[in-house]
């Protein structure tokens, strides 16, 4: 059975005394600065110039050179890029992870996939809330928080979880629910996540199901509100009432023709290709491409995103999204 903590559970006391840098300023790197000080830790940001240092300023923090930051830091968090990661760690963090430091990820790609392979005299741990920056920051804000995972790579003061559950307390996780879990299991069950349901998934369902109803006859903007713009619908009844709740909610015609019919689409040949996309990040194989397509430059990615961006289902939705007043990326 899983192990979830709570508040009530987590004596946070040990980060009295902690200095916390959050290296970038970001998304996630805003919401856990805001969030770690509101709950009365000491947080200093560490950015390379230019970018969100006047941001973070304005915000009322002291910022400082990353290495700078590293160095008068007792807890030390990740926040930028997987890729960005190794390098900022070889030459801005390594030297001065002196012994009893923690280094914390929110992530834990470069530590499963030994990009990253700190000193052995420093904790290790994660701590990975389970929903974009500004959610965090706004259940925070509301008096509650999102769930988070936690776990512990390497633990040489015998404190890290400790510490991992105190800086998810502060975060505002522990009014929700904090789940034990380790870098494998969060690393692996993240990137097969993305990959074949949340953001993989998805997508290819929404264009082929765009495709086949064009190709028949149907209009592009019907099609767009059938496939892609009634999703948001569907997911959040899902969101707040699982599988069987969302059903309960629908049409006894889309009920029945769902439960009918998707496993036609989504069949047992599906669910080999999933397999083997876990078998790709289980065994590496997927971090070695990514690797080598950040390294290469990003050409593929790019290709990829021009190739998206120019979909007639993207023509079509820009078009109905300004319609609609809706506001997003363009």
């Amino acid at each position: 059975m899983v192990k979830v903590y709570r508040d009530s559970d987590i004596d946070g006391s040990i980060l009295e005394d902690k200095l916390v840098a959050v290296i970038g300023y970001g998304s996630q790197g805003r919401a856990q600065s805001l969030n770690l000080r509101d709950s009365g830790v000491e947080v200093l940001v560490g950015l390379r110039q230019g970018g969100s240092w006047e941001r973070a300023e304005k915000d009322g923090f002291e910022v400082l050179p990353i290495s700078r930051a590293a160095e008068k830091a007792d807890i030390i968090v990740m926040l930028i890029p997987d890729m960005a990661q190794p390098k900022v760690y070889r030459e801005e963090l390594e030297a001065h992870l002196k012994p009893g430091k923690t280094l914390q990820f929110a992530h834990g790609f470069n530590i499963h996939y030994g990009l990253i392979d700190p000193p052995e005299e420093v904790d290790v741990t994660m701590v990975a809330p389970k929903a974009p920056g500004p959610e965090l920051r706004r259940q925070y804000e509301l008096g509650f928080g999102v769930p988070a995972l936690v776990a512990v790579h390497r633990d040489y003061s015998g404190e890290g979880l400790r510490k991992a559950l105190a800086m998810a307390k502060a975060l505002g996780s522990g009014r929700a629910g904090i789940i034990l879990t380790s870098f494998r299991e969060e690393t692996e069950s993240d990137l097969f996540g993305e990959q074949s349901v949340l953001c993989g998934g998805v997508d290819q369902l929404i264009r082929r199901g765009f495709k086949v109803l064009v190709e028949n006859g149907y209009t592009p903007e019907l099609a767009y509100f059938e496939v892609l713009n009634e999703l948001k619908l569907i997911v959040d009844l899902i969101y707040k009432s699982g599988l069987s709740g969302m059903y309960q909610a629908v049409s006894d015609t889309a009920k029945y023709g769902g439960m009918k019919v998707g496993p036609l689409i989504v069949d047992d040949h599906v669910e080999e290709n999933m397999r083997r996309a876990l078998r790709d990040i289980q065994d590496g194989s997927f971090a070695r491409r990514w690797v080598e397509e950040a390294e290469g430059g990003l050409k593929e990615l790019k290709r990829l995103m021009e190739e998206c961006e120019s979909l007639e289902i993207e023509r079509v939705g820009r078009e109905i999204r300004r319609m609609s007043g809706i506001q997003g990326h363009t």
